[in-house]
């Protein structure tokens, strides 16, 4: 690395470490948010009503079937002008503008809620209806059953499914670089173009992705091996 390169890496450096957290908050907002969309949405699957389970099964296949890339851009120049012919004709007089922060965010959480609600559909699935019919005959509520049964029974088969899940979403926050948001891969984008390095710093970007990841891996191998304590072979 040449003195000119060693300075633009300085110079870049807290900026692209800055872009590096928010690109961890939007990452962890959406999960969390997508993690409780996720829920309901199978829920709503597994609902004895067909016309919220048609609903649930609509909005999960038309969202995946859905690149998130054009979500994101929808929702960042054509939801900001939709909002506000909706809030004009309720004489709201104010022009709102959604922030590429909150765009990430919502477009992230709706697009993971529904992965999620097939990750958590198939676990679900995947629990022996004795356990459940067992809860039933103790007497216990819809809510006692659903966080003492389904959640701890659900969690071991769908926690490789939420782990994958949460991996491609590090990743996906990348394509908010295309609103102009200064998360990681942006940031990394402008020291490229200022410095003209552009593999040093497409590389340290990716170096730093990679850390992530690997971060994430030995989070979710512990929290697998949690909810996995007492089974065969753990």
């Amino acid at each position: 690395m040449d003195h000119y390169q060693n300075e633009g890496l300085m110079d870049w450096a807290g900026p692209i470490l800055q872009g590096a957290l928010v690109t961890i908050e939007i990452a962890l907002l959406a999960y969390v948010i997508g993690l409780g969309l996720g829920l309901v949405g199978a829920a709503a699957r597994l609902s004895p009503y067909r016309p919220i389970q048609a609903l649930a099964a609509f909005y999960s296949t038309l969202v995946r079937a859905v690149p998130e890339l054009l979500l994101i851009i929808l929702l960042y120049y054509a939801g900001t002008q939709a909002l506000n012919m909706v809030l004009g004709a309720l004489g709201w007089q104010s022009q709102l503008e959604i922030s590429g922060f909150i765009s990430a965010v919502g477009v992230l959480a709706f697009v993971q809620g529904a992965y999620m609600t097939e990750v958590f559909r198939g676990a679900i699935l995947a629990i022996p209806r004795g356990q459940l019919e067992a809860a039933d005959a103790y007497g216990f509520s819809r809510w006692a059953r659903f966080h003492r049964i389904v959640i701890p029974a659900m969690l071991p088969n769908a926690l490789p499914g939420m782990s994958n899940l949460w991996l491609i979403l590090v990743k996906d926050t990348a394509l908010i670089s295309v609103i102009g948001f200064e998360e990681l891969f942006f940031t990394a984008q402008q020291a490229a173009a200022s410095t003209r390095s552009y593999f040093l710093f497409y590389a340290v970007a990716g170096a730093l992705y990679l850390v992530m990841t690997l971060g994430s891996n030995v989070l979710f191998g512990w929290a697998e091996r949690y909810v996995r304590r007492g089974q065969p072979g753990n």
